[in-house]
């Protein structure tokens, strides 16, 4: 039996639901937590497919898990549906202007991912339903990566227990096995209280929460200099006291970003923001308050897992783009700065085995770039709740181009592009690479358990969730 062609067949066939359902999340582009509409959407094209759906995962309502089949081995499939604040755009169009009626916008893709992700446990559904193996599929439905962390209170709640082996997806502007590490993350918020008094007629009877704050900033400057270098600390203010310059403002609150390699080493860098927030508050003689709102894991890449997904990425290929893409794409890459655009267009013609000027006419990435061992040495600066899965779970995950190379993350254009066809061609290549990387688990259930010896090596079997006791995802939001 030919484990791709049923693959591709699937895929063909489920090819209008897959990119409709990608349109459709980009069109709710709904926040982390609050993706009613999107998990609906996704839950309805899984429950016609056949799939029985369990809602409320972690007692999140937005969360579900979508199952079909029975026995060993377990291969589950991530997704993702939320969307970030600020980051409104009309799709395909290469110049500012926000979607009507949208303050929000995928401008990270998590609308591709979700859809790309259901049409790869659709497309292993059929596989199984063809080849009468034994095996189970769990699609997991998780909200509010970007913000909010979803997969680290799923992890806590164990809802990953039993699962064999798990695949994921991002979308990019490359074609590659995301293989490296990602640094852990917690998300940490001040609360500074002081007194108010009149700025002018009695300012030493006032005691400034906004200097503590500054205060604070200006300690964790001078820290960065002593810290790893893969170590990244972020901040915003989410309270200033009040826009009136002549009243000492009695609050003023901060929020964190802690990232670094590894969990302990993000844990010892807020042990001493902590330190610095208690001497802001000294000098200041105010108050301080602080909540750990949220903590991820790293992200370990399994190695069995990587090459399962690669080979099967590799035999799959990359997005199918045709002449309707390329359209969208020589739009968007009319506007690149002329340095950057020319940089790229000759970086990716080499890769292409093309000219420059035949790279411009056909401006995105359908080549697949392997898997190399090479790739877990490197550390991402970035984080994911996709850590705290791959704790308990072998993970591996790729990336699909859903737009011209260069176009960053978190911006108007890429929520431009991944709204269209482009993105909806992502979504598909996706589908087929981690459809048939299941299918290669369902064949040979030795490649899992290569995989779970790999991931007890590295962690000794140890996870210890980040997420304080007392914290739930509302606290998150």
């Amino acid at each position: 039996m030919d484990n791709a062609q049923i693959i591709r067949d699937s895929v063909r066939e489920k090819a209008q639901i897959i990119t409709g359902l990608n349109r459709a999340v980009w069109e709710y582009a709904e926040l982390g937590y609050q993706e009613t509409k999107s998990a609906a959407a996704i839950i309805k094209a899984l429950e016609d497919d056949g799939f029985t759906v369990t809602k409320e995962l972690a007692g999140i309502p937005t969360a579900f898990k979508a199952v079909w089949g029975s026995g060993s081995p377990v291969v589950g499939i991530l997704g993702e549906y939320d969307a970030l604040p600020g980051l409104s755009q009309k799709a395909g169009v290469a110049a500012p202007e926000p979607d009507e009626g949208h303050t929000t916008g995928h401008g990270c893709g998590h609308c591709a991912l979700g859809a790309g992700a259901a049409g790869a446990a659709m497309a292993a559904k059929a596989y199984l339903e063809q080849s009468g193996k034994t095996g189970t599929l769990v699609f997991f439905g998780c909200p509010a990566e970007e913000q909010g962390f979803g997969k680290g209170f799923m992890a806590k709640a164990r809802c990953f227990d039993g699962v064999d082996m798990m695949f994921t997806w991002h979308p990019a502007d490359q074609n590659v096995p995301m293989g490296t590490r990602m640094v852990a993350n917690y998300k940490v918020r001040f609360d500074f209280t002081g007194i108010s008094a009149h700025a002018g007629a009695a300012p030493e009877k006032g005691r400034s929460a906004l200097d503590a704050c500054e205060l604070m900033n200006v300690g964790v400057n001078y820290m960065r200099e002593h810290v790893i270098s893969d170590a990244r600390i972020h901040y915003a203010y989410l309270d200033n006291g009040g826009e009136a310059p002549n009243v000492v403002q009695d609050h003023a609150s901060l929020l964190y970003f802690m990232r670094a390699p590894k969990l302990a080493q993000s844990s010892e860098i807020l042990a001493r923001i902590k330190k610095i927030a208690q001497g802001a508050a000294l000098m200041t003689e105010t108050e301080v308050k602080v909540r750990v709102l949220d903590g991820l894991s790293d992200v370990i890449p399994n190695p069995t897992a990587f090459q399962v997904l690669s080979n099967a990425y590799v035999e799959m290929g990359g997005p199918e783009f045709d002449e309707e893409d390329y359209a969208i794409a020589r739009k968007f890459l009319a506007i690149l700065p002329e340095d950057a655009k020319k940089a790229m267009v000759q970086k990716m013609a080499v890769l292409h085995k093309m000219t420059p000027e035949e790279f411009e006419k056909r401006p995105l990435n359908s080549v697949v770039i392997p898997y190399s061992p090479l790739m877990r040495q490197k550390v991402l600066t970035a984080s994911s709740d996709v850590g705290d899965v791959s704790y308990l779970v072998p993970t591996a995950q790729l990336t699909a181009s859903a737009a011209i190379p260069g176009t960053g993350h978190h911006t108007w254009q890429y929520t431009a592009q991944v709204g269209t066809s482009i993105g909806g061609k992502a979504c598909l290549a996706a589908a087929k690479a981690i459809g048939l990387a299941c299918t290669r688990i369902f064949d040979d259930p030795a490649l899992a358990d290569q995989a779970k010896k790999e991931l007890l090596e590295e962690t000794g079997g140890v996870y210890v969730s980040p997420i304080p006791d007392d914290l739930t995802y509302v606290d998150a939001m």
